[in-house]
This record gives C-alpha cells, structure tokens and sequence, in this order.
C-alpha cells in the first residue's frame, strides 16, 4: 500500500494539470498587464545573420520552425498566492528552457534579496508582489544573455586572461520583414524582422529588458525563441557552433518532448555543450586522434540533476553540475523537466545541515511537492546492507531515484500529497 501511494503521487506529480482535471473550472487569474511599449531602434538584422541563426538553432532555414517556440513567453503565476515564484508553461520543446529561467529566477527569490526581505522567511519569499516577480523575471532574463555573452568570468576558458569587453545583444521583433520568402529561407513571421540591440554592461542591459519585457513574458507570444535567440547572438553564432562540436548539429536537433540537455546547459552556463561531465575529456583510441570534449568548465550556481532509467545518462554528470553553489538544481526525471530546491543557502555548505532537511520539488506545468531526506540512516548503522539497498531502490519512485543520485541512500518521505 505505501509503494502504491509514492507511486501515485510521483505519476500524479510528472502529469500536467490538463491531464489530471480535464473539466477543470478556469477562474480569473491575479494578474496584471504589462505597459507595451513600441519597439525603436536597433540594427535590422542582416540576411546572411538571420538565415545562420535559424540554422543553428533550428537545423534549417528552409523549413519551417518548431511552432511552439514562437507561440511560448516566460510567464508568470498570479502574484501574492501560492507558486507565485513560479513559471506557467506547456508541456512542449520549450519546457527545457523555461525551467532553466525558472531556476536562476528561484536563485534570485530566495538568495538574491536584501536583508529585510530575507527576515520575512522563505514562505514570503516564494509569494512574491507583482513588482518583484517583475524585477526577478528581469533580472533573471539579463543574467542569462550577460551571462552568454561572457559577462560574469575573465574568460571562457580556465587560466586565460582576456581583457575582451562582453557584448550582449538582444533580439526583438519588428514589422518588416527583412529577408524575403524563397527556397533557400522560409519566413517564420518573427527571425527576418528582428532588430539587434547591443549593450557593454549589465546595468543597461537590465533597464532595456524591463522597458520590453512584455515581449517575454506575454502568454501565447515568441518569449522563449527571442531569449533563446539573444542568447545565440550574444556567445556569437561561431562559437555556439564550436560549443555542439559538430559543424551539422542544430541547438535544437533531435528535440525531445521537453527539449534537449545542451539547451539547459547553455542556460545555466552560457555555453551550448551536449556533455555534462567537468572540464575536458579527450576521447579518442589507438586507431583515431584523441578529440577533446568540453564540458562544464566552472562550478555552476544552479546544478543539474538526471535520472533516465538505465540510459546511462545520469554516469556522465559532473561534480560542477551535482554540486553547484546554490541549492537549486534543474531536474531532468524520465523525460519531464523540474526544478529541486532547498530555502538553505548553506545546505551545500555544512556538512550538518544535509543530515536531514527538506527539498521542494516544481515543474513549470503547476506541480509541487514538499519531501524530507534523511542522510543519516548510514551514520548508525555503518555500511548499509546491499540487498536492502536494492530492495530500497526497486521500490523508489523515479523522483526519489533522482534525488538519491545526489544524496546516495537516503531515506526519502513525501510531506503531504502533491499539488497540482
């Protein structure tokens, strides 16, 4: 019966909301609008920049894109309640990416607050007003594209000092349509009528994205491809392609439903790498020059956490991505995208506060659960018995498996029934 009950708050837990309660009542949602201001200035884009772009991340401009993209923004929950931190967003190729965002706005919620707002508790924090869901959403979305740019090290890679000024640049849609439709390029309606902003510091970066943020934010409007895009532009269109290691990858080629890993990777690193493991492996045998693959080349804020079943993924993540800084991971649980968190900014720190505490687990499709992780099971009792470890592990949920994968054996309870 209690594997039958973990069992059925994990399924509960992966599904989207619509699934669950397909005759569900919508009732209005606390929520205000954004001024819209008109888009000015900025560079048209040129054709040669537009047709690459879409390439690179689409794997052809001669075919039309994946749809969602351009109908998908970074928007918010009503403000004040209950998953007021939170994203809303479909269950589609974007979900990867939207719960990167989700992840570096948790770390601003929780940890980049000034002390008075700290003081309320973690319980107010995660029921933000209006304004500062406003200022996170921004400031989050500044961070990733200054970040892309290589605006927060001395350099890309270790040991190598540049004195090279970051250039962010912003991408936003206009009107006019500056490359035509033919063979060679097929209009998508919003990557030919971009205008290129371009900024030298974060400060200026973050007060332009404000002054436009509801083209981001807005339900149903091209958010997630526009900060996807800026993203692109501001590490540079050759060395997003250097990043897939492969002159024919596509940052979106061979999409899962929730998008692929090197798209939450470059969120949470400002480089598009497929790996996951630390620094550089060369790989390579006796037959063929050993090739080097990039992996994380710093200690990340936000982590990573995978479990796939026995893909085998899970064997290739990184201490940089396991063990960030913040306690935040982006979770990749048998396909579903979510965010791991705790409200402890020493968790990863002291070695006592990870001997029992609790982690909030919440997916962008409307999903929470609070579950405690005990630790100390093994301190008593010395080595832990194998056949128990296994029997254990059989029984787990998939969630549970994830969160063992960074806390290895440890007892997990779910705190009351999940929300939907």
């Amino acid at each position: 019966m209690l594997l039958s009950t973990r069992a059925a708050r994990c399924a509960a837990l992966m599904a989207e909301p619509d699934e669950l309660y397909p005759e569900r009542i919508l009732y209005p949602r606390n929520t205000r609008t954004l001024p819209k201001t008109p888009v000015i200035g900025g560079q048209p884009i040129e054709e040669e920049t537009c047709m690459a772009l879409r390439t690179l991340v689409f794997g052809s401009c001669a075919t039309p894109p994946k749809a969602e993209w351009a109908r998908t923004g970074l928007t918010l929950r009503p403000y004040g309640q209950s998953l007021a931190f939170g994203l809303r967003a479909p269950r589609n190729t974007t979900r990867g990416l939207v719960t990167a965002v989700q992840a570096v706005m948790l770390k601003h919620f929780l940890f980049k607050c000034d002390r008075q707002e700290f003081r309320t508790g973690p319980e107010t924090l995660l029921k933000p007003s209006y304004d500062r869901q406003i200022e996170v959403l921004t400031s989050a979305i500044s961070e990733i594209i200054w970040r892309c740019a290589g605006g927060f090290s001395v350099s890309t890679y270790p040991n190598v000092v540049s004195n090279i000024v970051p250039e962010a640049v912003v991408a936003l849609p206009q009107e006019t349509p500056y490359v035509q439709h033919s063979v060679q390029y097929f209009q998508d309606g919003l990557t030919e009528t971009l205008h290129l902003f371009e900024f030298n510091s974060l400060e200026n970066l973050e007060i332009f994205i404000k002054r436009y943020l509801y083209l981001f934010h807005d339900e149903g409007g091209p958010g997630a491809v526009l900060l996807l895009y800026s993203a692109v532009l501001s590490r540079g269109l050759s060395k997003a392609r250097n990043d897939l290691e492969d002159p024919k990858a596509s940052i979106l080629g061979g999409c899962t439903e929730e998008g692929p890993i090197s798209v939450v990777i470059f969120i949470l690193t400002g480089r598009a790498s497929p790996h996951l493991h630390n620094g550089v492996l060369h790989v390579g045998d006796e037959n063929t020059y050993a090739v080097p693959q990039w992996g994380v080349l710093m200690r990340s804020e936000v982590g990573f956490l995978v479990h796939e079943g026995d893909s085998g993924v899970s064997k290739q993540l990184g201490s940089r991505l396991k063990t960030p800084s913040l306690p935040i991971w982006v979770t990749l649980c048998l396909g579903h995208h979510g965010v791991l968190f705790n409200t402890n900014r020493e968790l990863l720190r002291n070695y006592h506060a990870e001997r029992r505490f609790e982690i909030q687990y919440f997916t962008c499709g409307g999903s929470h659960a609070t579950l405690t992780v005990d630790t100390r099971a093994n301190e008593a009792s010395g080595a832990p018995d194998a056949a128990a470890i296994e029997t254990a592990d059989i029984a787990a949920t998939p969630l549970e498996k994830l969160i063992r994968s960074k806390w290895q054996d440890a007892l997990i309870q779910w705190n009351g029934t999940p929300v939907m």
